[in-house]
């Protein structure tokens, strides 16, 4: 499966969507950076937004809230969703087959493919995010959401603690646009109703009358992070987010292996 992994990595680095996704999610923080350079005020309402300026450390955490609502996923959705679709378009999925290579080798593969790419948007997010706004505004102790000061290189560390929780989310969503790229076998099908997806857990989350599920809605574990920057640190979102997530992840990769199965490649 080692094999196969490297090949699908060395086929998201030949597509245009890729570099777009990465190009994306890189220039987002520098545009909100070049943005509050030149005004005044900021995103007091949300977690971390009054300490925009106070610290770089700041800026990824604010960038993570914006990003979650459309952004992110649709960057995840541009890879997830073409990643199994595009072998149905170019007729390629048979050719694969035929080289000693099974069907769950393959579909391992393209889902580790698409979460490799997810986790490193993400990350490639916070770096420019933390480097940008700390030469802009300095490399400076963090406070948190519980009003505490922490150190600069403690921040660092919760920054990337809440990347990671942060991804897992995002997880579910490349599993669903997966899941649709194995069933609808288009591209743009896939593309789009993993977006739509997205924003349907988002828009459940502030609907009236879904308190009581609303702990439990995929857009509600991008929140988990809030968890790390308390003191002490609250785990109830963290470990919620991680078994909540998981079956966000698995239920979808799993219906969409026994699609990757069963799937006729005889014409393709």
């Amino acid at each position: 499966m080692t094999r196969v992994y490297k090949w699908e990595v060395l086929k998201l680095l030949a597509q245009k969507r890729t570099y777009l996704g990465l190009g994306a999610a890189m220039l987002v923080p520098l545009i909100f950076v070049v943005v509050l350079t030149f005004r005044s005020g900021g995103p007091n309402d949300i977690p971390l937004g009054r300490s925009i300026r106070d610290t770089g450390l700041a800026t990824p955490f604010v960038v993570l809230f914006f990003m979650s609502i459309w952004a992110f996923p649709l960057i995840t959705a541009l890879v997830s969703g073409d990643i199994v679709a595009a072998e149905s378009h170019n007729g390629t999925l048979k050719t694969i087959l035929t080289r000693s290579r099974d069907r769950g080798e393959i579909y391992a593969a393209k889902v580790l493919a698409a979460f490799t790419y997810t986790a490193l948007v993400i990350a490639a997010m916070g770096v420019v995010g933390v480097v940008a706004a700390s030469i802009e505004w300095g490399f400076n102790d963090l406070t948190s959401l519980s009003g505490t000061t922490v150190s600069a290189w403690h921040g660092l560390g919760l920054l990337a603690a809440s990347l990671a929780i942060y991804a897992w989310p995002m997880a579910g969503i490349a599993a669903f646009g997966l899941f649709l790229s194995t069933v609808t076998r288009n591209s743009a099908s896939a593309v789009v109703g993993t977006l739509l997806w997205a924003l349907l857990m988002q828009l459940l989350g502030v609907l009236p009358g879904t308190e009581s599920i609303r702990p439990y809605l995929l857009g509600e574990q991008f929140q988990a992070w809030h968890g790390f920057l308390r003191t002490p640190a609250d785990w109830t979102p963290v470990v919620r987010a991680l078994w909540v997530c998981a079956f966000y992840v698995g239920v979808p990769l799993a219906a969409g292996y026994l699609v990757f199965l069963r799937r006729d490649v005889a014409g393709e």
